[in-house]
């Protein structure tokens, strides 16, 4: 554990809710008190209202965004979500970036997606049947299977494609971190890989004080 003088604290170390219209006092280390105060993060913010303000794609996407929140709030799941997304946004083509192992996940979304009205095009992360050791891995890792994930090349062949919009499902750790970093087009994720959880990553957050307390020990 962290020695806890140490700590650089900020949002996530906050409870008062105060940015979001609550009655909470605004503590002694948040960002938008300094920022309401003409601190050196005020410049930052006005910055960013610049981008949703006055560049034409930041814009379109920070309200598409609000729209699909706004008219759907607890009344679409992700994948209707995304539906609504493209639409607001123009998107035509849709990109889906997906790990071998939820295939059939991918699958089903792309024929949501393409019932829908998108043209879909899929890569899979195990594109090109690339040897492991081929870039350097140690043949022990290969006992999980031969081939690496190749997000990267994932990215290049939707960027071929020219698609509008990335959709990531069930991605590993740092491969989806790889497929943002080279994807010409926006991402999205439908699905977060966590293979001990079902791929509900969340439940290890909601069972900290229980089950998975050893995440705190």
């Amino acid at each position: 554990m962290n020695d806890q003088n140490k700590i650089c604290r900020s949002c996530i170390d906050c409870a008062a809710g105060a940015c979001d219209g609550k009655n909470g006092m605004y503590p002694d280390f948040c960002p938008t008190a300094e920022i309401q105060a003409g601190g050196t993060a005020a410049a930052l913010c006005n910055e960013a209202v610049a981008q949703y303000l006055n560049d034409p794609e930041d814009s379109l996407i920070a309200k598409a965004s609000a729209a699909v929140e706004f008219e759907n709030y607890c009344k679409l799941t992700r994948v209707e979500e995304i539906c609504e997304f493209a639409d607001k946004i123009g998107a035509h083509k849709l990109g889906i970036a997906a790990c071998v192992g939820l295939l059939r996940e991918a699958r089903t979304a792309a024929a949501i997606f393409r019932h829908h009205g998108f043209e879909v095009f899929g890569a899979a992360c195990k594109v090109g049947a690339v040897r492991k050791t081929s870039i350097g891995l140690d043949p022990i890792q290969e006992t999980l299977g031969p081939h690496i994930c190749n997000p990267i090349l994932q990215a290049k062949l939707l960027n071929e494609q020219k698609t509008d919009l990335n959709i990531v499902i069930g991605l590993c750790v740092g491969h989806d971190s790889l497929f943002y970093k080279y994807s010409d087009a926006l991402c999205t994720t439908l699905v977060t890989k966590d293979r001990v959880l079902g791929h509900n990553p969340a439940a290890a957050l909601y069972q900290t004080d229980s089950y998975y307390s050893k995440l705190l020990k």
